[in-house]
């Protein structure tokens, strides 16, 4: 077994430890429902447009883009309210803060996501996930170009990243190679893509489901080349 201080893990937040997927589902239902089918199916464009733009999920910067159509909308401003006041701790998977806390166990447990600077602090912390790790949280534009930064930030002697995009895992497994062990959790849409499973190899360790998590012990995967479960 390694010691505490030898292992960093790092934990993606949405799809990874909160369900995302029903955060857009909630989001669209709340447009449709109090702005009408053509205003949500509006904002929606511009999002992915601006996705596309920027590399990450602006929600907030979507509405700004969406409010140049439209300055007189009154109705901007509960739009706004919705997505700043949402209950995000009732989206945490099962499991993910037990999860958080049996990791704790043997390292340190870090957020470390892709978004905005606005939105994404905010549903990390009224989600619970930045006390839960302590307010070790860390945003950035693309996460898998910043592993320089999360090293001298959060150094240590082996690293597992937790995240439900392949994609995300093998980019970072190219560059850390031995010095990361990737999991990957099947949730959400892009985890159960069948072009993204088909186009990149896979993780190190695959789980269902991020509460699967607490029943192994990961540094298990770095110290041998077994799985070793706690229980």
């Amino acid at each position: 077994m390694t010691s505490p201080g030898d292992v960093v893990f790092l934990l993606d937040c949405d799809n990874t430890l909160l369900d995302n997927d029903l955060v857009e589902d909630d989001l669209r239902d709340h447009l449709a429902r109090e702005f009408g089918v053509e205003s949500r199916d509006r904002y929606w464009a511009i999002f992915e447009q601006l996705r596309a733009e920027l590399g990450y999920a602006d929600y907030l910067g979507t509405l700004q883009r969406y409010r140049l159509g439209d300055v007189s909308d009154p109705r901007l401003l509960l739009m706004s309210s919705f997505l700043v006041d949402y209950p995000f701790a009732g989206r945490l998977y099962p499991g993910a803060l037990d999860v958080i806390r049996h990791l704790q166990t043997t390292g340190l447990t870090v957020i470390l996501s892709d978004g905005d600077v606005v939105f994404q602090p905010r549903k990390i912390q009224r989600s619970g996930l930045a006390a839960a790790v302590e307010g070790r949280v860390l945003i950035y534009i693309h996460k898998e170009q910043m592993l320089e930064a999360v090293a001298k930030r959060y150094p240590a002697r082996h690293y597992f990243m937790v995240d439900d995009k392949l994609r995300i895992l093998s980019v970072m497994k190219k560059q850390w190679e031995d010095r990361l062990t990737t999991v990957f959790p099947r949730q959400g849409h892009y985890a159960l893509d069948r072009k993204n499973i088909i186009a990149y190899p896979p993780a190190d360790l695959t789980v269902e489901r991020i509460g699967d998590l607490v029943d192994y012990d990961l540094t298990a995967l770095f110290d041998r080349t077994d799985v070793g479960r706690t229980r």
